[in-house]
């Protein structure tokens, strides 16, 4: 096992328990844990994934909260959960800069697209890493930045799962070449980004909804849905299976409503597994 003291302590408590070690790399904002499986193998390229945490938290609260480094080992995959900037007021929030809504509050045009691609291809110097398991997700500020991402990066990312945020109100540019698969699940009565859509600052957002519309029209170019039968039980405070699947463009883009769901889900203990099997089985299509 091996590990760098310079990273959380919480993160690495939680690596080191489920048997992955745990090394860091700077891009200059300082350093960012990597967790790599403790069955690591240089000559199988694994996949890596990309926790993004929301307004106000951290790297390592979002990774307490979900729990995805400790499912390293039995998925094999590299992991990192990077923190955003610190606003410059007297809290010293941190965020990303995702979208015009969301939430680089004090435009200060960080440019977080950039160094989120910057550790992906850290990672990929440092390690073997399969190019076509690429994957990023995030709750909130994190989930706004997720489908960022996707716009800004459709060769490098595979998949993402976003958690109660939203696209940018116009996907711009081309068709992808080799699309990125989006899975969004958002909470019906989420109290900060409505399922419906609003506004931050008077700064419009789109809900779930049109979001996984737009995604499955600019990117796989149908808007062809289908309800799926299967429910999934999410939230651990709501009773029975509360979750309802919708698929776009066969299951290339989905959305998972967590009815009756807030913006902090009590998560059942699949809620992991779920979303990295989930991506997991959406590589990047093509060459």
């Amino acid at each position: 096992m091996r590990f760098k003291w310079c990273v959380c302590s919480l993160f690495v408590f939680v690596s080191m328990l489920n048997g992955a070690f745990a090394e860091s790399i700077d891009l200059g904002r300082g350093p960012v844990p990597l967790v790599v499986p403790s069955n690591y193998d240089e000559s199988k390229p694994a996949p890596l994934i990309v926790l993004l945490h929301g307004y106000t938290a951290s790297g390592a609260a979002q990774n307490a909260y979900w729990k995805l480094s400790g499912l390293a080992d039995t998925y094999g995959f590299l992991f990192i959960a990077p923190d955003g900037t610190r606003e410059k007021t007297e809290a010293k929030s941190r965020f990303w800069n995702a979208t015009e809504a969301c939430c680089d509050f004090q435009k200060s045009e960080v440019d977080d697209s950039g160094y989120i691609l910057g550790l992906i291809n850290e990672v990929k110097k440092q390690y073997s890493v399969d190019a076509n398991r690429v994957y990023v997700t995030g709750h909130s500020n994190g989930g706004f930045m997720s489908h960022r991402l996707a716009q800004d990066h459709p060769d490098t990312i595979a998949a993402i799962v976003a958690l109660n945020g939203a696209a940018p109100n116009t996907l711009k540019g081309p068709k992808p070449k080799r699309p990125v698969h989006i899975l969004h699940v958002h909470g019906t009565e989420d109290e900060l980004n409505a399922y419906e859509g609003g506004d931050v600052f008077g700064v419009r957002y789109p809900g779930p909804e049109e979001t996984v519309k737009k995604w499955a029209e600019y990117a796989w170019g149908t808007s062809e849905m289908s309800k799926v039968s299967e429910r999934l039980d999410l939230d651990a405070k709501l009773e029975g299976a509360e979750t309802s699947i919708t698929r776009y463009a066969n299951g290339s883009v989905e959305l998972w409503t967590i009815e009756g769901g807030g913006h902090v889900p009590a998560f059942t203990k699949d809620w992991g597994k779920l979303i990295v099997e989930w991506m997991l089985a959406h590589p990047k299509e093509g060459k």
